[in-house]
């Protein structure tokens, strides 16, 4: 295929990278609606992650499982191009499913709302099979010494689709009026604003997978691209990731049935929901180094799980997914808590409503936009002095961008902008110090981060808030550092190592709903320990894995 054919294939895949954005950023915004339309807690709010990510470990599981018994790679069988159609026609079922379920829907009806998850769930399991296939589609799409800054271009795109996505969801829903906390509270409760438009939205949104779909199917300039890797099987690895989902689908069962015709929880019952989700997080990890421990003695029947470097990857892809989802999924719950009774935030802020959260959560979004166009700069090959400029000139050309899409309904203070331009500067001069080194990088990012969240737990006003918000920017950049370093160097593994890699976007799933549940029997703002705890791991990864890979002699 020639370098013509290759822009426009890439073209073409960037439209499902922006569709995974849009609809992922956008159940920041749907969070706390959901939270105050069905009448549930902060940790009922955050099972849209948990179906919604759940559904990506789901999703790739099966594949394996699949494949392991057949012998072959049935997504290599059906080739990248084919196994991103399959993905976007089963979202597109998804999103018309969201139209029956939420029919006739009123406030208050929190059965409805377990059944908006499993449509969530259906899109997401799409989604799945839809990264499973892009993420290599995009690295064959040329060099693949250069396939990482294709990944970054893509993840621009992608983000792109996360700071418009909950400005969008937030006018869809909420309308372009700014309603008062108490006049929201009223027209929600009278049914005033109801799920009609989100099913409306869903109508579109699943119209617009099926057309992507059929651009993908009748595309003539679209190989079908197959890897030349054989299936190598790991019935050991296979073995313990199944009994993880025993354990996992256990402590959240448990935890869904201790809500089922309770008016109040007592403290005893909130005390065991978070101890099980704690069990669930810990069987995360204690899998993952059960797998590292163990494949190190034998490594027969563990497969890609043999490398150290991927199974420390999978807990950081793993950790790296949760804390960017979870700062942004309980970031409307932290910008809408009253405190003691008084009319400040616990930040010291004004409170906000559902309806004028939508900005704040673009913004957040927003910063993972800004790095990853960063990132992607290296794609066009500009000289050495350009790119230093670049690096100076795009982050705020992309922060102009955020503002603009913004504008739409909600204008950002001179204090607001000034202090998230200092925040954009500290990531630049991230990117200066870590000079496009993986390893550099995510040691820089993954310091930034914790002392991010730290100045967010320990101070107020707008210090606090923006430091949260900075979160994204700090997680920006730092997908495709991991994703490189876990493959590197697994030679024949590669294609399962990847795998392995996109089922740990697991921790969308479950390290949210933990921080729920810490909101819950804490305060909000105190439950941001657990982002300190993810970006803590990035940190200790950053460090262990170059340990693992100079030792192996592999080159990053």
């Amino acid at each position: 295929m020639n370098n013509q054919n290759n822009k426009s294939a890439l073209a073409t895949l960037c439209t499902v990278f922006f569709f995974w954005g849009f609809i992922a950023a956008s159940n920041s915004v749907f969070i706390p609606f959901c939270k105050t339309y069905f009448n549930i807690d902060q940790f009922q709010s955050q099972l849209v992650d948990f179906a919604f990510y759940g559904a990506y470990y789901i999703g790739a599981l099966a594949l394996f499982i699949l494949s392991s018994m057949v012998k072959r790679d049935i997504l290599n069988n059906w080739g990248y191009k084919n196994g991103i159609v399959y993905g976007l026609l089963l979202s597109a079922i998804g999103a018309f499913i969201m139209y029956p379920v939420t029919s006739g829907a009123e406030q208050g009806q929190t059965g409805v709302f377990y059944l908006v998850l499993i449509a969530f769930f259906i899109v997401a399991l799409g989604f799945s099979l839809q990264q499973t296939a892009a993420n290599p589609f995009a690295v064959a799409l040329g060099d693949p010494k250069t396939g990482s800054h294709r990944l970054n271009l893509t993840g621009g795109i992608n983000s792109f689709g996360t700071t418009i996505g909950p400005v969008v969801v937030s006018l869809v829903i909420f309308g372009s009026a700014s309603w008062s906390t108490d006049e929201l509270a009223q027209m929600i409760a009278n049914n005033e604003i109801t799920l009609v438009t989100v099913q409306n939205l869903y109508l579109g949104v699943g119209a617009l997978f099926l057309i992507a779909a059929a651009l993908f199917h009748f595309s003539k300039k679209l190989p079908a691209l197959k890897s030349e890797t054989a299936f190598e099987p790991a019935n050991k690895a296979r073995n313990l990731l199944i009994i993880l989902t025993f354990i996992i689908i256990g402590c959240f069962g448990y935890i869904f049935s201790t809500y089922a015709g309770t008016e109040t929880a007592t403290e005893e019952i909130e005390n065991i929901r978070l101890t099980l989700l704690f069990v669930a997080l810990f069987a995360v990890v204690a899998s993952v180094f059960y797998a590292n421990t163990n494949a190190s003695k034998n490594a027969i029947g563990w497969g890609a799980m043999k490398y150290p470097q991927l199974v420390l990857g999978m807990l950081a892809i793993f950790t790296y997914v949760g804390v960017e989802v979870t700062i942004g999924s309980n970031l409307g719950e932290l910008l809408k808590q009253p405190f003691e009774g008084t009319d400040l935030n616990a930040l010291g802020l004004p409170i906000l409503n559902d309806s004028q959260l939508g900005s704040y959560i673009s913004l957040y979004w927003g910063g993972l936009m800004i790095g990853r166009w960063v990132g992607a700069i290296t794609v066009f090959n500009p000289s050495k002095g350009l790119k230093k400029a670049l690096l100076i000139i795009v982050p705020y050309v992309a922060f102009g961008v955020i503002i603009l899409v913004n504008s739409i309904k909600y204008s950002f203070t001179a204090d607001e902008i000034i202090f998230f331009a200092v925040c954009i500067a500290v990531q630049i001069g991230g990117f200066f110090v870590a000079k496009d080194n993986p390893v550099q990088t995510l040691k820089v990012f993954s310091l930034l981060g914790v002392i991010a969240m730290l100045i967010g737990l320990f101070s107020s006003g707008n210090i606090a808030l923006f430091a949260f918000l900075s979160g994204g920017l700090f997680c920006s950049i730092m997908w495709p550092c991991i994703f490189t370093l876990s493959i590197a160097g697994l030679g024949k593994y590669t294609s399962q190592g990847s795998a392995f890699l996109i089922m740990m976007i697991l921790g969308g799933a479950i390290i949210p709903p933990v921080q729920g549940k810490l909101a819950d029997v804490f305060t909000i703002q105190s439950s941001y320990w657990m982002a300190v705890a993810c970006f803590a791991y990035l940190l200790f990864y950053a460090f262990r894995t170059k340990t693992v890979l100079d030792k192996q002699g592999v080159e990053y």
